[in-house]
Formats: structure tokens, C-alpha cells, sequence
């Protein structure tokens, strides 16, 4: 399915719609809610698609969706999972907030995944000891993203999906940076430069811990900047040869301190072992 035909499908469903908070009892939708539809639709598009080349024989599914918020992707990605794959799924949330977490609860329900599990717990603590095929993060803000990736590899999910959202921690390391005044001293190529080297630095920390990575576009950016998508898979016998060499240079570079390493420091310390 494309996103064109998971609208579609989405619009079939009113009340799912409803629940997820994507249109009003009405049928109505504003800017904004058209706008998270796209976005929804396009991620699952991207999701879809690497289920079923990866993960299509799983039964179930066991879906982690982390910094959940509102979680309108994972109740949409279970129930179209279940209608367009006819795959068995558990979808299991986390949020540090307990009221959202809560609201989750009672969204799941009205759109027909009653038996999803949400925990309000922060994501680095969820979940430990449980195994997961499909970590999914939707605009985790800031360093929750990493939080994300760093939990997943620890959990070692075998796929990874990640469309992250503001860059704050990388783009204040960048402003003092006397090498780069050039670019940084104009705060929206600081900002561009910022969310680019960011996303890098995660693609490549990926890589770094044995997972094949690529980045997919989950809609246009007239629709929103905050649409490129990390997509890493597992590779179960990497090289034996040194994968953190690009992270590490390119981390070095710019003279950084990205989150993610802070958060999962094993990956590099086990490189290190190795060499």
C-alpha cells in the first residue's frame, strides 16, 4: 500500500480517524490534523515496506513504539498491519508522561486495539528483558529520539525506524565552533546544518552497532522539514572489521558530543575491544 491507499483506507475508517484525533466527529479536519495524516500515512508507507521484505514471517509482530505521545502512528500502523498483512500484532508504547499514557490507553480502545500496552516509564528503562521486532519513533523531540535508537539497540531490535524531530543538542555545540563560523553565525544554516549532521551522526552510530542503514523520505518536505526517516536493520554477522570509523570521524570533525553516544556507550566501547 501507498500512502495514497493508506489514507484511503484511513478514511474508511471514521472512527479511527476520531479516535487517533485526526479529524473530528464531524469529518472535519483542519491544517494541522491533514498535515499529521500525511505524515502518519507516509511513515507507514515506509514501515509497510520493510515489514514485509523483513519481518512479514513474524507471529506475532511485537512492535515497541517509543516516546509514544498521543501514539496516533502505532494504533494506525497495528491496525492496518492486521487488515492490509494479516499479521498477529502486540503494540507496546512508553511515555514519561502517565496522563498521555493514559489517553493512550483510552484512544486504542475507541479505535479497536483495546489490548495494546502502554507504560509510563522513560524509554532508556522500558521494556528490559522483552524481545521486539519493530522499534518506531514519530517525532521524539530532541534527544528522545536517541533515546530511541540507543534503546533499541540495547534490546538489539531486529528493525529500527526512527523519523526524528528538533536537533537542539547538536545545534548549541555547533554556535561555538570557531571552524565553522562561516555557516554557523546564520542561525537558519545553523539550524539545517544542524538537524543534517544530527541524523548523520545517528545513521552512522547505527551502522557502528551492526545495523544496515538507509534514509527514506516518509512525505514532501512542503508538507513538513521533519520528514527524513532513519531505517535500520540488523545484520546478523557484520564484517569483523572496524564499523565505527565514519561516526567516529565525523563526530570528530565537527567536534561533538552527540546524545546518542552518551546513552549507549557499550556500541563504541565494544569496537574498541575489538580492535
Amino acid at each position: 500500500m501507498d500512502r495514497a491507499e493508506i489514507k484511503s483506507w484511513l478514511q474508511d475508517r471514521p472512527y479511527v480517524l476520531e479516535a487517533v484525533e485526526l479529524q473530528d466527529p464531524k469529518g472535519q479536519a483542519g491544517e494541522r490534523k491533514r498535515k499529521k495524516l500525511n505524515e502518519v500515512a507516509g511513515f507507514c508507507e515506509v514501515i509497510l515496506r520493510y515489514v514485509r521484505k523483513w519481518q512479514s514471517e513474524r507471529d506475532p509482530l511485537r512492535i515497541l513504539e517509543c516516546a509514544c505521545g498521543k501514539s496516533y502512528l502505532g494504533v494506525v500502523l497495528r491496525l492496518l498491519l492486521e487488515d492490509a498483512l494479516d499479521m498477529d500484532v502486540r503494540l507496546t508504547g512508553n511515555d514519561v508522561d502517565e496522563k498521555l499514557v493514559e489517553k493512550c490507553r483510552r484512544v486504542a480502545g475507541e479505535a479497536g486495539a483495546e489490548d495494546a500496552r502502554y507504560i509510563a516509564e522513560r524509554t532508556l528503562d522500558v521494556a528490559e528483558g522483552e524481545d521486539f521486532d519493530l522499534l518506531i519513533s514519530l517525532h521524539a523531540c530532541d534527544t528522545a529520539t536517541d533515546e530511541a535508537i540507543a534503546r533499541g539497540i540495547q534490546l538489539e531490535v531486529p528493525l529500527i525506524l526512527a523519523v526524528p524531530c528538533c536537533q537542539n543538542q547538536i545545534r548549541g555545540q555547533l554556535k561555538g565552533d570557531r571552524s565553522l563560523e562561516g555557516m554557523t553565525e546564520f542561525g537558519p544554516a545553523r539550524y539545517r546544518l544542524a538537524n543534517l549532521l544530527t541524523d548523520s551522526l545517528r545513521a552512522q552510530f547505527l551502522k557502528s552497532a551492526g545495523y544496515e542503514v538507509q534514509m527514506d523520505e516518509i512525505t514532501s518536505p512542503r508538507v513538513t522539514p521533519k520528514n527524513l526517516c532513519i531505517c535500520a536493520r540488523k545484520i546478523r554477522n557484520p564484517s569483523g572489521s572496524r564499523r565505527d570509523r565514519q561516526y567516529r570521524e565525523l563526530r570528530d570533525f565537527f567536534g561533538v558530543k552527540p546524545a546518542v553516544e552518551k546513552f549507549c556507550p557499550e556500541v563504541l566501547e565494544a569496537e574498541t575491544r575489538v580492535d
